[in-house]
Protein backbone atom coordinates (compact mmCIF):
# COMPACT_ATOMS: atom_id res chain seq x y z
CA UNK A 1 0.00 0.00 0.00
CA UNK A 2 1.11 3.48 -1.23
CA UNK A 3 1.30 6.54 1.37
CA UNK A 4 -1.45 8.13 -0.73
CA UNK A 5 -3.64 4.74 -0.34
CA UNK A 6 -2.80 4.72 3.20
CA UNK A 7 -4.23 8.08 3.86
CA UNK A 8 -7.23 7.36 2.21
CA UNK A 9 -7.84 4.24 4.13
CA UNK A 10 -7.55 6.03 7.35
CA UNK A 11 -9.52 8.76 6.15
CA UNK A 12 -12.36 5.86 5.58
CA UNK A 13 -11.41 4.59 9.35
CA UNK A 14 -11.83 7.82 10.90
CA UNK A 15 -15.09 9.82 10.48
CA UNK A 16 -14.32 13.24 10.50
CA UNK A 17 -17.56 14.14 11.66
CA UNK A 18 -19.81 12.24 14.34
CA UNK A 19 -21.74 9.24 12.61
CA UNK A 20 -25.58 9.84 12.48
CA UNK A 21 -27.65 7.52 15.04
CA UNK A 22 -30.99 6.91 13.61
CA UNK A 23 -33.99 5.93 16.04
CA UNK A 24 -34.79 2.53 16.73
CA UNK A 25 -38.10 2.04 14.56
CA UNK A 26 -41.54 3.66 16.13
CA UNK A 27 -43.32 0.81 17.58
CA UNK A 28 -40.01 -1.45 18.09
CA UNK A 29 -39.85 -3.14 21.83
CA UNK A 30 -36.89 -1.83 23.67
CA UNK A 31 -34.71 -3.82 25.83
CA UNK A 32 -33.57 -2.13 28.81
CA UNK A 33 -29.95 -2.87 28.32
CA UNK A 34 -27.55 -2.94 25.34
CA UNK A 35 -24.25 -4.35 26.56
CA UNK A 36 -21.88 -3.80 23.49
CA UNK A 37 -18.56 -5.50 23.62
CA UNK A 38 -15.91 -4.61 20.97
CA UNK A 39 -13.26 -6.44 20.52
CA UNK A 40 -10.01 -6.97 18.72
CA UNK A 41 -7.36 -9.19 19.37
CA UNK A 42 -7.46 -8.85 23.20
CA UNK A 43 -9.22 -12.84 23.50
CA UNK A 44 -6.66 -13.16 26.24
CA UNK A 45 -9.11 -11.03 28.42
CA UNK A 46 -12.38 -12.00 26.64
CA UNK A 47 -12.92 -14.65 28.74
CA UNK A 48 -12.97 -12.98 31.80
CA UNK A 49 -15.39 -10.16 30.97
CA UNK A 50 -17.39 -12.15 29.41
CA UNK A 51 -18.04 -13.75 33.07
CA UNK A 52 -18.27 -10.57 34.72
CA UNK A 53 -21.62 -9.89 32.38
CA UNK A 54 -22.97 -13.00 32.74
CA UNK A 55 -23.01 -12.65 36.48
CA UNK A 56 -25.24 -9.98 35.97
CA UNK A 57 -27.59 -11.49 33.01
CA UNK A 58 -30.94 -9.64 33.34
CA UNK A 59 -31.76 -11.94 30.74
CA UNK A 60 -33.09 -11.55 27.23
CA UNK A 61 -35.65 -9.17 27.32
CA UNK A 62 -34.37 -6.71 29.59
CA UNK A 63 -30.75 -7.03 28.34
CA UNK A 64 -29.00 -7.66 24.83
CA UNK A 65 -25.47 -8.57 24.88
CA UNK A 66 -23.09 -9.18 21.52
CA UNK A 67 -19.69 -9.37 21.04
CA UNK A 68 -18.73 -6.62 17.96
CA UNK A 69 -15.33 -8.28 16.41
CA UNK A 70 -13.04 -6.11 14.58
CA UNK A 71 -11.56 -9.31 12.71
CA UNK A 72 -9.66 -10.58 15.34
CA UNK A 73 -6.77 -12.45 14.19
CA UNK A 74 -5.40 -13.62 17.78
CA UNK A 75 -7.79 -16.39 18.05
CA UNK A 76 -11.28 -17.65 17.49
CA UNK A 77 -13.08 -15.49 19.13
CA UNK A 78 -16.39 -16.56 17.84
CA UNK A 79 -15.94 -19.72 19.66
CA UNK A 80 -15.14 -18.53 22.97
CA UNK A 81 -18.32 -16.72 22.57
CA UNK A 82 -20.35 -19.66 21.86
CA UNK A 83 -18.67 -21.09 24.69
CA UNK A 84 -19.31 -18.59 27.37
CA UNK A 85 -22.40 -17.20 26.28
CA UNK A 86 -24.34 -20.69 25.34
CA UNK A 87 -26.26 -18.96 22.67
CA UNK A 88 -26.61 -16.50 24.94
CA UNK A 89 -24.52 -13.72 23.50
CA UNK A 90 -24.48 -12.42 20.31
CA UNK A 91 -22.00 -12.21 17.76
CA UNK A 92 -21.17 -10.20 14.58
CA UNK A 93 -17.81 -10.11 12.60
CA UNK A 94 -16.74 -7.13 10.49
CA UNK A 95 -15.86 -8.72 7.06
CA UNK A 96 -12.70 -6.44 7.40
CA UNK A 97 -10.51 -4.55 10.14
CA UNK A 98 -12.32 -1.30 9.62
CA UNK A 99 -10.83 0.39 12.75
CA UNK A 100 -11.98 1.25 16.26
CA UNK A 101 -14.35 3.85 15.56
CA UNK A 102 -16.14 2.11 13.07
CA UNK A 103 -15.99 -0.95 15.12
CA UNK A 104 -17.75 1.50 18.02
CA UNK A 105 -20.21 3.23 15.39
CA UNK A 106 -21.54 -0.74 14.14
CA UNK A 107 -21.69 -1.58 18.37
CA UNK A 108 -24.54 1.27 18.45
CA UNK A 109 -26.12 0.77 14.85
CA UNK A 110 -26.75 -2.69 16.45
CA UNK A 111 -27.55 -2.16 19.97
CA UNK A 112 -31.27 -1.99 20.83
CA UNK A 113 -31.31 -1.28 24.12
CA UNK A 114 -32.10 2.41 25.96
CA UNK A 115 -29.07 1.98 27.98
CA UNK A 116 -25.62 1.03 25.92
CA UNK A 117 -22.72 0.01 27.55
CA UNK A 118 -19.68 -0.38 25.45
CA UNK A 119 -17.77 -2.67 27.65
CA UNK A 120 -14.41 -3.13 25.90
CA UNK A 121 -13.22 -6.87 25.67
CA UNK A 122 -10.20 -6.40 27.89
CA UNK A 123 -12.21 -4.89 30.67
CA UNK A 124 -14.06 -6.35 34.02
CA UNK A 125 -17.11 -5.36 35.89
CA UNK A 126 -18.05 -6.03 39.59
CA UNK A 127 -21.13 -6.98 41.18
CA UNK A 128 -24.09 -5.03 41.31
CA UNK A 129 -22.53 -2.64 38.05
CA UNK A 130 -25.98 -2.45 36.16
CA UNK A 131 -28.25 -2.15 38.86
CA UNK A 132 -26.25 0.57 39.98
CA UNK A 133 -26.13 2.43 36.95
CA UNK A 134 -29.90 1.97 36.40
CA UNK A 135 -31.04 3.34 39.78
CA UNK A 136 -29.40 6.31 38.59
CA UNK A 137 -30.55 6.71 35.44
CA UNK A 138 -34.41 5.74 37.60
CA UNK A 139 -33.03 8.73 40.43
CA UNK A 140 -32.05 11.19 38.21
CA UNK A 141 -33.79 11.12 34.84
CA UNK A 142 -32.52 14.16 33.33
CA UNK A 143 -28.73 12.73 33.01
CA UNK A 144 -27.53 11.69 29.73
CA UNK A 145 -24.90 9.35 30.61
CA UNK A 146 -24.19 7.53 34.05
CA UNK A 147 -20.50 6.01 35.73
CA UNK A 148 -19.36 4.42 38.37
CA UNK A 149 -15.89 4.53 40.28
CA UNK A 150 -13.39 2.46 38.95
CA UNK A 151 -10.10 1.23 39.53
CA UNK A 152 -7.25 -0.04 37.06
CA UNK A 153 -5.60 -3.18 36.45
CA UNK A 154 -2.51 -4.71 35.15
CA UNK A 155 -2.51 -7.30 32.45
CA UNK A 156 -2.45 -10.32 34.93
CA UNK A 157 -6.06 -8.68 36.77
CA UNK A 158 -4.03 -7.25 39.66
CA UNK A 159 -4.97 -3.78 40.96
CA UNK A 160 -1.99 -1.19 40.20
CA UNK A 161 -3.99 2.30 40.84
CA UNK A 162 -6.96 3.58 42.80
CA UNK A 163 -9.28 5.90 41.11
CA UNK A 164 -9.60 9.16 42.96
CA UNK A 165 -13.38 9.32 43.86
CA UNK A 166 -14.78 12.34 42.44
CA UNK A 167 -17.47 13.11 44.96
CA UNK A 168 -18.61 11.49 48.00
CA UNK A 169 -22.09 11.04 47.54
CA UNK A 170 -24.03 9.24 44.13
CA UNK A 171 -26.17 11.50 42.19
CA UNK A 172 -25.29 14.63 39.71
CA UNK A 173 -22.11 15.42 39.41
CA UNK A 174 -21.20 19.18 40.43
CA UNK A 175 -19.14 21.07 37.46
CA UNK A 176 -18.85 18.10 35.33
CA UNK A 177 -18.22 19.79 32.46
CA UNK A 178 -15.36 21.94 33.56
CA UNK A 179 -13.82 18.52 35.46
CA UNK A 180 -13.71 16.31 32.42
CA UNK A 181 -12.55 18.88 29.74
CA UNK A 182 -9.22 18.91 31.69
CA UNK A 183 -8.20 15.66 31.48
CA UNK A 184 -9.61 12.16 31.24
CA UNK A 185 -11.02 11.10 34.70
CA UNK A 186 -13.71 8.49 33.56
CA UNK A 187 -13.01 5.29 31.75
CA UNK A 188 -15.07 3.36 29.50
CA UNK A 189 -15.92 0.42 31.59
CA UNK A 190 -17.44 2.72 34.16
CA UNK A 191 -19.56 4.53 31.48
CA UNK A 192 -23.05 4.34 30.47
CA UNK A 193 -24.58 6.30 27.88
CA UNK A 194 -28.18 6.53 27.24
CA UNK A 195 -29.29 5.42 23.49
CA UNK A 196 -31.20 9.14 22.96
CA UNK A 197 -27.82 10.78 23.81
CA UNK A 198 -26.06 9.03 20.93
CA UNK A 199 -29.00 9.78 18.86
CA UNK A 200 -28.60 12.93 19.36
CA UNK A 201 -25.43 13.52 19.72
CA UNK A 202 -23.64 11.11 17.18
CA UNK A 203 -20.90 8.00 17.69
CA UNK A 204 -17.20 8.90 18.14
CA UNK A 205 -15.46 10.69 15.37
CA UNK A 206 -12.07 12.57 14.54
CA UNK A 207 -9.22 10.61 16.03
CA UNK A 208 -8.65 6.89 17.85
CA UNK A 209 -7.02 7.96 20.05
CA UNK A 210 -8.86 10.25 22.84
CA UNK A 211 -11.98 9.70 21.07
CA UNK A 212 -13.43 8.49 24.52
CA UNK A 213 -12.26 11.62 26.66
CA UNK A 214 -14.27 13.74 24.14
CA UNK A 215 -17.01 11.80 23.78
CA UNK A 216 -17.67 12.61 27.88
CA UNK A 217 -16.92 16.29 27.23
CA UNK A 218 -19.55 16.48 24.51
CA UNK A 219 -22.33 14.63 26.46
CA UNK A 220 -21.10 17.25 29.52
CA UNK A 221 -21.77 20.13 27.55
CA UNK A 222 -25.33 18.81 26.94
CA UNK A 223 -26.38 16.55 29.71
CA UNK A 224 -26.15 16.20 33.39
CA UNK A 225 -24.36 13.18 34.34
CA UNK A 226 -24.50 10.57 37.41
CA UNK A 227 -22.01 9.06 38.91
CA UNK A 228 -21.75 6.89 41.81
CA UNK A 229 -18.54 6.51 44.02
CA UNK A 230 -18.39 2.87 44.09
CA UNK A 231 -15.95 0.51 42.38
CA UNK A 232 -17.74 -1.09 40.37
CA UNK A 233 -15.79 -1.79 36.90
CA UNK A 234 -11.94 -2.16 36.15
CA UNK A 235 -9.59 -0.81 33.74
CA UNK A 236 -6.86 -2.74 32.27
CA UNK A 237 -3.52 -1.24 31.15
CA UNK A 238 -1.30 -3.54 29.42
CA UNK A 239 1.01 -3.46 26.40
CA UNK A 240 -1.53 -3.53 24.23
CA UNK A 241 -3.15 -0.52 25.15
CA UNK A 242 -0.12 1.47 25.69
CA UNK A 243 1.32 2.78 22.43
CA UNK A 244 4.69 0.43 22.23
CA UNK A 245 4.98 1.93 18.10
CA UNK A 246 6.83 5.12 17.94
CA UNK A 247 4.74 6.16 15.05
CA UNK A 248 1.66 5.85 17.38
CA UNK A 249 3.46 6.99 20.50
CA UNK A 250 3.69 10.51 18.70
CA UNK A 251 0.12 10.27 16.97
CA UNK A 252 -1.31 9.85 20.30
CA UNK A 253 -0.23 12.77 21.57
CA UNK A 254 -1.15 14.41 18.48
CA UNK A 255 -4.24 13.49 19.13
CA UNK A 256 -4.52 14.69 22.55
CA UNK A 257 -3.77 17.94 20.99
CA UNK A 258 -6.50 18.10 18.41
CA UNK A 259 -8.86 16.88 21.11
CA UNK A 260 -7.82 19.42 23.58
CA UNK A 261 -8.55 21.97 20.37
CA UNK A 262 -12.22 20.56 19.62
CA UNK A 263 -12.65 20.11 23.78
CA UNK A 264 -12.53 24.10 23.74
CA UNK A 265 -15.89 24.58 21.00
CA UNK A 266 -17.81 22.62 24.14
CA UNK A 267 -16.54 25.16 26.71
CA UNK A 268 -18.00 28.83 27.87
CA UNK A 269 -15.60 31.51 26.38
CA UNK A 270 -14.56 32.31 29.44
CA UNK A 271 -12.94 29.06 30.23
CA UNK A 272 -11.91 28.23 27.15
CA UNK A 273 -7.92 29.32 27.54
CA UNK A 274 -7.81 28.70 31.09
CA UNK A 275 -8.82 25.22 30.72
CA UNK A 276 -6.48 24.28 27.65
CA UNK A 277 -3.72 25.74 29.16
CA UNK A 278 -4.14 23.46 32.40
CA UNK A 279 -4.95 20.54 29.98
CA UNK A 280 -1.94 20.83 27.82
CA UNK A 281 0.47 21.06 30.79
CA UNK A 282 -1.69 18.17 32.50
CA UNK A 283 -1.13 15.88 29.40
CA UNK A 284 2.57 17.13 28.54
CA UNK A 285 3.26 16.13 32.04
CA UNK A 286 1.99 12.39 31.69
CA UNK A 287 4.13 11.88 28.77
CA UNK A 288 6.93 13.16 30.07
CA UNK A 289 6.36 10.58 32.70
CA UNK A 290 4.67 8.08 31.05
CA UNK A 291 8.47 7.66 28.43
CA UNK A 292 9.81 6.31 31.52
CA UNK A 293 8.00 3.44 32.22
CA UNK A 294 7.86 2.92 28.18
CA UNK A 295 11.57 2.79 29.12
CA UNK A 296 11.98 0.72 31.80
CA UNK A 297 8.85 -2.10 31.36
CA UNK A 298 8.74 -2.32 28.07
CA UNK A 299 12.55 -1.97 27.00
CA UNK A 300 11.78 0.41 24.07
CA UNK A 301 13.68 3.32 24.08
CA UNK A 302 12.99 4.53 20.56
CA UNK A 303 9.20 4.84 21.60
CA UNK A 304 9.87 6.58 24.92
CA UNK A 305 12.06 8.97 22.69
CA UNK A 306 9.03 9.94 20.50
CA UNK A 307 6.72 10.70 24.10
CA UNK A 308 9.51 12.65 25.62
CA UNK A 309 9.81 15.01 22.94
CA UNK A 310 6.91 14.99 22.05
CA UNK A 311 5.51 16.20 25.43
CA UNK A 312 8.41 18.76 25.48
CA UNK A 313 6.13 19.86 21.96
CA UNK A 314 2.83 19.58 23.98
CA UNK A 315 4.01 21.99 26.74
CA UNK A 316 6.95 23.33 27.80
CA UNK A 317 7.41 23.70 31.82
CA UNK A 318 9.47 22.66 34.41
CA UNK A 319 7.96 19.17 35.20
CA UNK A 320 7.79 18.17 31.38
CA UNK A 321 11.83 19.49 30.81
CA UNK A 322 12.72 17.49 33.76
CA UNK A 323 11.41 14.42 33.30
CA UNK A 324 12.20 14.60 29.59
CA UNK A 325 15.79 15.69 29.77
CA UNK A 326 16.13 12.34 32.50
CA UNK A 327 14.97 10.08 29.63
CA UNK A 328 17.29 11.51 27.01
CA UNK A 329 19.89 11.26 29.36
CA UNK A 330 19.35 7.29 30.18
CA UNK A 331 18.95 6.68 26.77
CA UNK A 332 22.54 8.29 26.06
CA UNK A 333 24.33 6.51 28.57
CA UNK A 334 22.11 3.00 28.71
CA UNK A 335 20.68 3.57 32.39
CA UNK A 336 17.99 1.02 33.58
CA UNK A 337 17.68 1.45 37.10
CA UNK A 338 14.45 3.96 38.11
CA UNK A 339 14.39 3.95 41.41
CA UNK A 340 17.70 4.63 42.24
CA UNK A 341 17.56 8.24 39.63
CA UNK A 342 14.46 9.58 40.24
CA UNK A 343 12.43 7.03 42.84
CA UNK A 344 9.21 4.89 42.14
CA UNK A 345 6.60 6.62 40.24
Amino acid sequence: MNLSSKKTDLRERIPKLPPVILPQPSGKEQPLWSVMIPVYNTITFLEECLLSVMEQDRGIEQMQVMVVDDASTDGNVEELVKRIGAGRIGYFRQPVNVGKLRNLETCIKLSEGKYIHLLYGDTVLLHDFYLEIESLFEDFPRIGAAFTDFEYINGKGIKIWDHNRLQVLRGVLKNWLLTIAKRQVVQPPAMVIKRSTYEHLGAYFGMEFGSFWEMSVRVAAHYEVGYCPRVLAKFRVHGSNIALNSDDALLNIQEIAKVIGIIRGYLPLENRDRISKESKKYFAQYYARLSHKVYHEFNQPKVALQQAWGALMMDFNAVTLKYSLLLFLKVLIGYRHIRNLIGKF
